[in-house]
């Protein structure tokens, strides 16, 4: 290997490191730079060519691999142009992306409360099980929490504050204020869980004392939608995910948007906050995600236009 590749290679460990450094969950990137490296090094390549990252991502079976591997490999090439103009930036759009992520399923409030009680009836009676999947479906619905943060919180992130949400997707902590019938309920809950013997210190945990994983929840969720008749009417999607009880809580904040442009943008700032989005961008998705929503938007708007107030 020259020296000129070695120093490519280098370059890409030194890319994934400071993006590590830097709080990146970077893990899924890792495979994809360095097999890049490799092809790019095969090629004779001393330092980044576009030609060579098109070819590189075209080597892959589906358009959203494509995509992914050429946003990828983009901001290890604008890193290390910065250093060097040498290194090419391959241009943007060169692959057409998917049509976009799945169409939301909103839940409706009978809906929700039908799968808590679907939940209160699971088995074995008198253990813990029925009593932690309520009350995490039920704490999902009226925060807005991913299913991850959820699973995640122990015993010492209730607080007399709110909830403190200390694993998140950009790992960020943030403090989640709850009503007082939320508080009922979880600390109904918790005087439950305190007579369950075990070590683990998760606020959710399964009938063996352990904390609840992610497969478990999915499966017993899928299972009590049948139950519970969730979606009750006609949906877009084949089936309600996990995570259409964020989607639905996003909704139901937006649609309690005050119509005051200053006070939107207050409201948009502190929901985006209490959702631990990193971007404002992020929750404003949910706006265009359901059509209900824009429908709302364009008769304000129309409201508004017609009102002579532009």
């Amino acid at each position: 290997m020259a020296g000129g590749d070695v120093m490519l290679m280098e370059d890409i460990e030194r890319f994934i490191e400071e993006r590590r450094a830097a709080g990146f969950r970077f893990d899924g990137a890792i495979w994809p730079l360095r097999s890049f490296g490799r092809f790019a090094v095969a090629q004779g390549d001393q330092f980044i060519r576009s030609e060579t990252i098109l070819t590189w991502a075209a080597l892959t079976p589906t358009a959203k691999q494509r995509v992914r591997r050429l946003q990828t490999v983009r901001l290890l090439a604008r890193y290390l142009h910065a250093e060097d103009p040498r290194h090419e930036i391959p241009p943007e759009g060169v692959f057409c992306a998917p049509t976009g992520r799945k169409p939301p399923y909103i839940l409706s409030d009978a809906e929700i409360q039908r799968l808590i009680l679907a939940a209160r009836d699971l088995g074995p009676s008198g253990s813990i099980r029925p009593w932690a999947y309520a009350t995490l479906f039920g704490l999902l619905a009226v925060t807005g929490m991913r299913i991850s943060e959820a699973l995640a919180l122990r015993c010492a992130d209730v607080t007399n504050d709110g909830l403190v949400v200390r694993e998140t997707k950009f790992r960020k902590s943030r403090l989640l204020p709850l009503a007082d019938s939320t508080w009922e309920v979880l600390r109904d809950y918790l005087s439950r869980r305190a007579c369950v013997v075990g070590e683990d210190d998760h606020v959710f945990i399964s009938l063996y004392g352990s904390r609840l994983s992610y497969y478990a929840v999915w499966e017993n969720f899928r299972a009590l939608c049948q139950t519970a008749g969730v979606p009750e009417r006609q949906a877009a999607t084949k089936s309600v995910r996990l995570h259409d009880i964020r989607h639905t809580f996003a909704v139901n904040a937006l649609r309690a948007c005050p119509d005051n442009r200053d006070r939107a943008t207050q409201h948009m700032l502190a929901l985006t906050t209490y959702m631990g989005h990193a971007r404002i961008s992020s929750t404003y998705w949910y706006l265009e995600a359901t059509p209900e929503l824009l429908d709302d938007i364009s008769q304000a708007a129309a409201t508004v236009i017609h009102g002579g107030a532009l």
